[in-house]
Parts: C-alpha cells; structure tokens; sequence
C-alpha cells in the first residue's frame, strides 16, 4: 500500500496494523459517510481520488489553506447558519428575569 502525502488538508492517516486500507469520509460531527476501499489502487490514483473528493492539497507542508478551503471537502462550514451558542445558563438567566416568580417556579419546600 503506498503512503500518502501529509500535504492534503482535513486528511489524517492512520496505521492499523493488519487492517485493510481505506478512506473513511467523516461529516463535521465525526459520523461516518462512506468508506473507500484503497487496497487496489496506486499512490497517484490515490491523490487523484482526492482531488476529485475536493481536498485541497497544499505545495508544501507549511503553506496556509485558503479560507475558502478551510472546510474541505465539505462545501461549506456546518456553523455558518446557527446562530451563535447560547449556554443554558445564559437562557435561565434570561427566562427568570421578570421581578415575580412564575408560579410553577416556586418552591413549596423552603
């Protein structure tokens, strides 16, 4: 099995002795969305699968990603229509925040 190169971005290898190789595609949440069997294929078949993936590959391994490929392969980033994280102490903070109790808010037993 030929080793990959350390310039495509967003890819880690991993070696797990004795296992077959394979390319295991993950979303932003780490879920498991496919897996590619590489066993068969060259070290230039390899790289030219993950161009067609859409990982940006770097010139040297020190060179800055582009913003617009810092999600790659991804499309896009998966935060950019959330809104910005609220805690949930920040929202009881604000759900009590009226001068009077709500009356399911009280406590019968202090």
């Amino acid at each position: 099995m030929p080793v990959l190169d350390s310039l495509s971005h967003n890819l880690v290898m991993k070696h797990i002795p004795g296992a077959d190789p394979e390319l295991v595609l993950l979303n932003h949440y780490y879920e498991e969305l496919d897996r590619i069997a590489l066993s068969d294929m060259s070290r230039s078949e390899i790289n030219e699968l993950l161009g067609e993936l859409g990982f940006y590959k770097k010139t040297e391994p020190e060179d800055e990603v582009p913003e617009e490929f810092r999600f790659s392969p991804a499309k896009d980033s998966p935060f950019k229509d959330e809104p910005p994280y609220k805690s949930s102490v920040a929202s009881l903070a604000t759900d009590n925040a009226s001068s009077e109790p709500k009356a399911e808010a009280k406590h019968t037993d202090l």
